[in-house]
């Protein structure tokens, strides 16, 4: 059976090969962006590029060695392959259900929006038609991070330390597999839809994709907005796997360094929580049904962990 060897220190030949390897990858992968876009939609073009990038990180070893990725990888890709193709399909059983989560947002947060869910009161408080903001680019760089950032802690982890990459993915299978069911049996309207259906009486805009115009990376946006047109399914709002993806990154590290660094960590869903709803995307109570399935995917998961470590301890004693 092929095995990792334990990452060692790199002599500075090495690293010069290390550091040129990954300047070639990071240059490839910007142009890629710009002529292409993010690789949003196609999890076997991401995964492309994390496995080049882990050849030009380790650009020294031979080839067996790099083939190991795609041996490790390959199930998971297949995996969210088929949630893709499948989350595609999820409204087709039921009817989407709307008005829960817009009543429960109006409910919880109409004393300070004046009635009015927070996608209306902060699309018209800080959105001008016509005119990109500079928070908008942030917004669109966060939003499109969704489809980056775990795929890249999976992999980093993988490269450093391959037990704790296979605790982080087990993980975010089955936090994909359990938000997929739920978008069989519970379809549920994001804000953008509801208006568009006339769920809504007050005007919301979907407008994740609009940084991309202000920074001149039109096809990215293209890519984008293609995918959300044709390719997503339009009620799998509940859960938000964006932020639950977002907060999973950031919980699976939380136990693992000092308190003092958790609100730096904790930005990042909370950021990608602002995201979601500020461009329409989601609701406040989709983010929190989202967090609560990355707690109770910790709580499974680890179970599961302990019961077949302590099998594995009585089988073999």
């Amino acid at each position: 059976m092929l095995e990792t060897p334990p990452e060692t220190v790199v002599p500075p030949d090495l690293r010069k090969r290390r550091i040129l390897g990954m300047t070639v990858w990071a240059v490839a992968f910007a142009l890629f962006v710009v002529i292409v876009g993010v690789p949003t939609s196609d999890p076997l073009t991401a995964f492309a590029w994390l496995w080049l990038a882990t050849i030009a990180w380790r650009n020294y070893l031979p080839w067996r060695d790099h083939l190991l990725f795609v041996r490790d990888w390959l199930p998971v890709i297949l995996l969210l392959v088929f949630y893709n193709v499948s989350r595609g399909s999820a409204d087709k059983l039921f009817a989407p259900h709307v008005h829960f989560m817009i009543h429960f947002d109006q409910d919880v947060f109409g004393w300070l929006t004046g009635g009015r869910i927070p996608t209306i009161w902060l699309q018209q408080h800080l959105y001008q038609p016509g005119h990109v903001q500079w928070w908008e680019i942030v917004v669109t760089l966060v939003y499109v991070s969704h489809f980056l950032t775990v795929p890249t802690v999976a992999v980093v982890l993988w490269l450093r330390n391959r037990e704790m990459s296979y605790r982080f993915m087990r993980r975010w299978i089955a936090l994909s597999l359990a938000g997929l069911v739920t978008y069989f049996l519970y379809p549920a309207a994001p804000p953008w839809w509801a208006w568009e259906h006339g769920a809504l009486t007050e005007q919301v805009q979907r407008i994740s994709s609009n940084g991309f115009t202000a920074i001149g990376l039109h096809s990215a946006g293209n890519t984008l907005n293609a995918l959300q047109a044709d390719q997503s399914n339009p009620v799998a709002a509940m859960p938000s796997l964006h932020t639950a993806y977002a907060m999973m990154a950031v919980a699976f590290f939380l136990p693992m360094i000092r308190k003092r660094w958790w609100p730096l960590l904790l930005a990042y869903p909370l950021a990608m929580t602002f995201t979601l709803v500020y461009t329409g995307e989601h609701y406040v109570a989709d983010v929190l049904v989202g967090w609560l399935y990355v707690g109770g995917v910790f709580l499974g998961v680890g179970w599961a962990e302990r019961w077949w470590a302590a099998r594995k301890g009585r089988l073999s004693s």
